[in-house]
């Protein structure tokens, strides 16, 4: 399930809207967010700083893909909606980056 889950993302077969809203922004900040806090937590508690930053940046890879599985499926779709969304993927990415 799992599986079918990231191929339908990569080779644009789930909805642009869905991929976007629900995917992207909703369930990638939550992610975001999650492991930021828990960084924080894991900061405050003095662990290593290289587990710190390793929880906090683990979600960065999600975060690519989602990016481009939003590229990849707003390309086939076209538009000036696609476009928005290949644009507002690249700045959510580089937000959930840098913060």
């Amino acid at each position: 399930m799992l599986a079918g889950f990231f191929r339908s993302r990569w080779q644009g077969r789930a909805s642009p809207d869905r991929l976007f809203w629900r995917d992207m922004l909703l369930a990638g900040t939550a992610i975001n967010i999650a492991s930021s806090a828990l960084a924080l937590v894991l900061l405050g508690l003095k662990l290593p700083l290289w587990l710190v930053l390793t929880v906090h940046f683990l979600a960065v890879p999600y975060n690519i893909f989602l990016s481009l599985a939003v590229w990849r499926t707003a390309e086939k779709t076209g538009g000036a909606k696609a476009s928005l969304m290949m644009l507002g993927s690249a700045l959510w990415l580089i937000a959930t980056v840098i913060v």
